[in-house]
């Protein structure tokens, strides 16, 4: 089973605009803002700061992320959306046999959703990694859920 999130890829690059957007526009708009504080540079920090933080958390939440079972392994790919093509700083992969999966977890955080994988190492330990699916669909979701759960299934009761 092959899935990804590349049309959420549009939606990340409106919302920077609308950010970039409003923060010229609260600047213009400055004066508007005197009732926060009565010096005007605590008000310019005030902004700055709220608009870092939520361009900060837009760019931690967006990456994308692809999912791919087919054949013998599996490959989970998670980078980010912006700048990806030309800087990979922000990539993970992860390529395992499927008879190596041990368990997954999906948590649920207020703004952030993860993918936990634990495959065995090869010290005969276990390995997690972890994957941002925060931008990921819910039916995709349960899609990727009852893939691992068969393979865990399978790897339980080998043939």
């Amino acid at each position: 089973m092959r899935t990804n999130n590349a049309k959420v890829r549009n939606m990340i690059i409106s919302v920077y605009f609308v950010l970039i957007v409003f923060a010229i526009f609260s600047a213009i708009v400055f004066s508007s803002f005197r009732h926060l504080t009565p010096n005007p540079f605590l008000t310019f920090v005030l902004i700055a700061v709220f608009f870092a933080l939520v361009f900060f958390l837009v760019h931690r939440v967006s990456k994308y992320f692809e999912y791919d079972s087919d054949g013998v392994k599996v490959v989970i790919i998670n980078k980010g959306l912006l700048l990806s093509d030309h800087l990979n700083y922000r990539e993970h992969i992860i390529e395992f046999n499927k008879d190596r999966l041990i368990a997954f977890k999906f948590n649920n955080y207020v703004l952030y959703r993860t993918l936990d994988v634990y495959i065995k190492d090869r010290k005969g330990g276990k390995k997690k990694e972890t994957f941002n699916v925060t931008l990921l669909p819910k039916k995709k979701r349960r899609y990727i859920r009852q893939s691992l759960s068969k393979m865990i299934k399978m790897n339980a009761n080998p043939l």
